[in-house]
């Protein structure tokens, strides 16, 4: 949830993010869970942290999660969307032409 809202420009590189509390509290989560994933975030350097200030996004962050999302989309996600395209007898032409309609 945190990365899909840096990479859709939510939170920009250098951008303050909201502390674990709030954002929990905006989104309905457990603060477990969002203090889970901002420290995942910061172990990953997409994040960095100002004692005293908060977390924020890193410089480089937005293409770096971009290369990493894409490579989880095609080494995971595709192929089981794939699969599933072939088990319903759905032709590819066809979801362009839903798409493009």
């Amino acid at each position: 949830m945190l990365a899909a809202a840096i990479l859709e420009g939510k939170f920009a590189e250098g951008d303050q993010l909201p502390s674990v509390r709030s954002f929990a509290a905006d989104h309905g989560a457990n603060p477990l869970t969002v203090a889970k994933a901002y420290q995942a975030l910061q172990d990953d350097g997409y994040v960095t942290v100002r004692r005293g200030v908060g977390m924020f996004v890193a410089e480089g962050a937005v293409d770096r999660l971009r290369v990493q999302e894409r490579e989880t989309f095609m080494t995971r996600v595709w192929p089981r969307i794939r699969a599933h395209i072939e088990r319903l007898g759905i032709d590819p032409a066809e979801l362009v032409a839903r798409e493009t309609a």
